[in-house]
C-alpha cells in the first residue's frame, strides 16, 4: 500500500473516533510532520469529508456529521468488539419486534457489509464460528431508550404508563436524569414530578411515551447506581456469607448477583447481600462448592436450618 494511502487510512481512522485533536497530537498519532497532516487534512475534506479546523491556541482537527461521512473504518479487535457486542445483545430478552435485543440481533447481520473488504473474511468466520447462550431479560424497546436519551440531553418532561411489579399501572410525569444498566435489565431514574421525589423506573414497565415540549432545569442528582442499588434493597434483608473459598470463584458463581465480596487473609471470602427471601441464594452456593458459615435475621436462620433438616432426610 502506498506510503499516502496508509496515511490517509490512518488519519480517518483516528479522526473517526470522534474525538478532537491538537495538531501536535494529531501528526504525532499518524508519524507525520505538521506540514504533511496540513495537506492530509486537505485531501479528506477534497474527497468530501468534513474536517473541522480551529485554529490557534486550543486549536484542533475534527470530523463532524455531514451529507458525506467516510464508510465504516474499524481495526481488527474493534471490528470484532463490535461483533461480538451485538452478540450478546441480542441474546437477552425475547427478540419482540422493536426491542433492543431485536434491533442487535439485525445489526449483527449487517455489520459486515459496512467493514472494510480486509475485515470481512474474519468477521464471516467468527460469526460462523459462534455461538451465544441465552441470557433471560425483559424485553425493552430501543425506541424509549433512544427517546428517553433525547429527553435527558434536551431537558424535556417524559409521560408515560408504569405498570409496577404487582401490576397495578399509574400514569407518571417526570423529568428524565440517567438510564441504567444493571443485572440485564434497564432502568431511568428521574425527577417524578407529581410526587416530588426521585424515582427509578424499570423501562420494560413504561409504555405510551411521550416527550413534551416543556423544557426543565437540571437538579442535584443522587449517584444514580447507587440510588438504584439502594432502592432494590430497600425491603430486603441483609444477609452475610463467610465462603472457604478465594474471591475469584465466588465472585464468577454471583456474577448474576448484587453483591459485595470482601477477599479475606485466610484465603476465605466474603459476601454481603441483600435477599428477599432465604432461598434465593442456595444454588449460588452449591455451585461453589466450598464450606460457609451465614449471618442472617433469625427467621432466614430458621428456614437455612429447615432446608438442611429437609435436604439431610433426602439424602438418607
Amino acid at each position: 500500500m502506498p506510503d499516502v494511502t496508509r496515511r490517509m487510512l490512518s488519519l480517518l481512522a483516528t479522526l473517526q473516533t470522534g474525538r478532537s485533536f491538537s495538531g501536535g497530537e494529531l501528526a504525532a498519532r499518524i508519524g507525520v510532520s505538521p506540514r504533511t497532516l496540513r495537506r492530509d487534512v486537505d485531501r479528506l475534506r477534497e474527497y468530501g469529508y468534513p474536517v473541522e479546523t480551529r485554529p490557534g491556541p486550543g486549536g484542533h482537527y475534527r470530523l463532524t456529521a455531514g451529507a458525506a461521512m467516510p464508510p465504516l473504518m474499524l481495526e481488527d479487535d474493534e471490528a470484532v468488539a463490535v461483533l461480538l457486542g451485538l452478540a450478546a445483545l441480542a441474546a437477552t430478552g425475547s427478540a419482540a419486534e422493536g426491542s433492543v435485543d431485536e434491533a442487535a440481533t439485525r445489526a449483527y447481520g449487517k455489520v459486515e457489509q459496512y467493514l472494510p473488504k480486509r475485515l470481512r473474511h474474519r468477521i464471516a468466520r467468527l460469526r460462523a464460528s459462534l455461538d451465544t447462550g441465552d441470557v433471560p431479560a425483559p424485553s425493552t424497546s430501543a425506541g424509549y431508550l433512544g427517546e428517553l436519551a433525547d429527553a435527558i440531553a434536551n431537558r424535556q418532561v417524559a409521560a408515560f404508563e408504569y405498570r409496577r411489579a404487582d401490576g397495578a399501572a399509574s400514569a407518571r410525569r417526570v423529568e428524565p436524569h440517567r438510564q441504567l444498566h444493571h443485572l440485564q435489565r434497564w432502568y431511568l431514574l428521574a425527577w417524578d414530578l407529581d410526587r416530588g421525589d426521585w424515582r427509578v423506573f424499570r423501562t420494560d414497565r413504561i409504555d405510551g411515551l411521550r416527550l413534551s415540549t416543556s423544557r426543565f432545569e437540571p437538579r442535584a442528582a443522587p449517584h444514580a447506581m447507587d440510588y438504584l442499588v439502594t432502592g432494590i434493597r430497600r425491603n430486603r434483608e441483609p444477609v452475610v456469607f463467610t465462603v472457604d473459598a478465594p474471591q475469584g470463584p465466588v465472585a464468577d458463581a454471583f456474577r448474576h448477583d448484587t453483591v459485595e465480596l470482601t477477599a479475606l487473609e485466610d484465603g476465605r471470602t466474603r459476601v454481603a447481600m441483600h435477599l428477599e427471601s432465604w432461598e434465593w441464594p442456595l444454588a449460588t452456593l452449591a455451585i461453589v462448592n466450598a464450606g460457609f458459615t451465614i449471618e442472617a435475621p433469625e427467621r432466614f436462620l430458621d428456614g437455612y436450618r429447615a432446608f438442611a433438616a429437609r435436604l439431610r432426610d433426602a439424602a438418607g
